[in-house]
């Protein structure tokens, strides 16, 4: 089944600052969203707002036509990976793949270091090796949607490429907003692509707009 994603009027303020307006993206089942911006042109706040964890009266988020609200939300329909770590120190590895419903064995076939490591608690994990697991998760995860906040920029090339390969294979079932400052990756996996840039969402149809809005020399 295809499932939507749209994202539209949105409008987000700080005191006397407007960080996002009039914002507008969708994704659907197969596509990859990619969204683009400088440091701190609200791309991490447009996720949260999607995925409902900050609040605005000034935005519609809907699926498959339907508005989604706090009270009507199904966590079924998204899921989303933070920038930082957000499983529980003290779980063993294996319980973060049980509490997921995922492969231990399916996910080891890919990084085979972790392997010898299922008892571990997350706490005893390097920063890097959290990032893997909690990016696998989600990506994995069955859900409609997946919302990625720099999946990339703590992963090494090789990780990189197999997070690649691995929400390629994914969007068959799923929808993806990615967003993260390692560019060149976003531009490659994206089937779609969007730039905010002093709040506001463009459409990119291709790489020289990038440089035409000046965010790319």
């Amino acid at each position: 089944m295809e499932n939507w994603l749209e994202i539209d009027s949105v409008q987000l303020k700080l005191g006397d600052r407007t960080i996002l307006n009039n914002i507008y993206l969708q994704t659907k089942t197969g596509e990859v969203t990619g969204v683009l911006g400088r440091n701190g042109c609200g791309k991490s706040c447009l996720l949260k707002l999607i995925f409902g964890e900050i609040q605005t009266n000034e935005k519609s988020v809907r699926i498959n036509g339907e508005t989604l609200y706090e009270d009507n939300r199904n966590p079924d329909d998204m899921k989303m990976l933070p920038q930082f770590n957000f499983l529980p120190k003290h779980i063993k590895v294996i319980q973060a793949f049980k509490f997921f419903d995922l492969d231990f064995a399916e996910f080891c076939s890919l990084f085979s270091e972790f392997s010898e490591w299922p008892r571990f608690r997350i706490k005893e994990l390097s920063g890097g090796n959290v990032r893997i697991i909690e990016t696998y998760l989600i990506v994995k995860s069955k859900t409609k949607f997946c919302l990625l906040d720099e999946p990339f920029t703590h992963l090494s090339p090789q990780n990189a490429r197999t997070f690649m390969d691995i929400i390629n294979q994914e969007k068959d079932n799923k929808g993806f907003i990615i967003t993260d400052q390692m560019y060149e990756y976003i531009t490659e996996i994206s089937d779609s692509l969007y730039l905010i840039k002093e709040g506001v969402s463009y459409k990119i149809e291709a790489i020289d707009k990038l440089r035409e809005h000046g965010y790319l020399r």
